[in-house]
């Protein structure tokens, strides 16, 4: 009864329950906090590097299957042991004397077989069975309705963040997101821009603390990820709220909140306290070349002694939780200066090494097939 209990309160908590469950002792957490170490450590031991991303995104998907395998393998055990107490369960040789007959009726039960072979002989069984059934169909429904849903969180998830790629480079960056709108009113698209982040940002928060397990669901690419989309929001509008200003740098504040607001909440649910990195992805001498660049391309930047302590103040807010979360989940925490020779996906090919490039289409060599 006690299994049957816990599997059904787990499965509650992690399904139905809409709030962030705070409790650590709990089985879903306890499963995915294991298997994501023990994967990703062996990934990291024995996978060569460009198998890395491969490898880590089949965690996600495969895990959510084994977590429902367990499931209902512990609720058929639990269903069983009430079974095997009652000495309920009869065939057409007599009274079952043996556990695994148990096992195998709870599970035509629990499945909803009804195969007749095995039968309740008293009142107290055949209530027991009825409830098992109904706990099975249940569980059939809950998992029919909990997988789209986290396709559904999944595609918009990524819907937004293939937005950044033409916007601010793969992966993202700060300094590529301000640089590509330096057209006509281009702050101002960038501060609706800003906007739909703020949005992508709520959303994120509340769909991956009701389901955990989509921050293990990786991108398509392997230099594009949730984790690299937050944290290159986040550069953006920091710099854009110490050294911009206009009508546009409330939404940028607004933004940042909510984007703060999601990186630490979600440093809560995978008990990743934040942490100081090796070194510093900003340095003094990096910001100094990144606002040079931007006044060479046309922004009016303010000046002032107190602005590099200011934007430090603002970093401080959420790098450090980012650092933790990207070295628990394996994600790698974009730059703010794009490195030389960076190419946006948009403009690859998956055949030869075609690149499209300013002047037009850059086309490989074509490997001629024979069928």
């Amino acid at each position: 009864m006690i299994v049957v209990a816990a599997i059904l309160w787990d499965g509650f908590e992690t399904i139905i329950f809409p709030r962030r469950v705070t409790r650590k002792a709990r089985f879903t957490h306890l499963f995915y906090h294991y298997t994501w170490l023990v994967w990703s450590k062996i990934v990291n031991g024995l996978m060569p590097k460009k198998w890395f991303e491969g490898c880590l995104s089949y965690y996600g998907p495969l895990s959510l299957l084994f977590l429902l395998v367990i499931w209902a393998g512990g609720l058929v055990f639990g269903f069983s042991f009430l079974h095997w107490a009652a000495g309920s369960t009869s065939s057409s040789g007599g009274t079952i004397s043996r556990f695994g007959d148990c096992i195998y009726f709870s599970g035509t039960n629990f499945f909803t077989l009804g195969l007749g072979d095995i039968s309740p002989h008293t009142t107290s069984g055949r209530i027991l069975t009825v409830i098992e059934s109904g706990f099975g169909l249940g569980f059939l429904a809950l998992i029919v309705g909990y997988l789209p849903a986290l396709n559904q969180s999944f595609a918009r998830r990524e819907q937004t963040i293939s937005l950044l790629d033409a916007r601010a480079g793969s992966p993202p960056t700060a300094m590529e997101m301000l640089r590509r709108h330096t057209h006509e009113n281009g702050l101002q698209d960038l501060g609706q821009f800003l906007t739909l982040w703020e949005s992508w940002s709520s959303e994120l928060l509340e769909s991956h603390l009701s389901y955990p397990v989509l921050a293990y669901f990786r991108s398509q690419h392997d230099n594009q990820s949730w984790l690299a989309a937050l944290t290159a929001i986040l550069d953006t509008t920091s710099l854009m709220m110490t050294y911009l200003s206009g009508s546009w740098k409330k939404q940028a504040e607004l933004t940042f909140a909510m984007a703060r607001h999601a990186v630490v909440d979600l440093s809560i649910v995978f008990d990743t306290p934040p942490c100081e990195p090796d070194v510093d992805r900003l340095s003094s001498t990096d910001l100094g070349q990144l606002l040079t660049i931007l006044r060479e391309d046309g922004f009016s930047l303010s000046s002032g002694a107190g602005h590099e302590q200011q934007l430090r103040d603002l970093r401080y807010l959420y790098e450090p939780y980012l650092y933790s979360l990207a070295d628990y989940l394996c994600l790698a925490m974009p730059p703010w200066i794009p490195g030389r020779g960076h190419v946006d996906n948009w403009r690859t090919s998956a055949w030869g090494d075609t690149a499209m490039t300013s002047k037009g289409i850059r086309t490989g060599r074509r490997k001629s097939r024979h069928f």
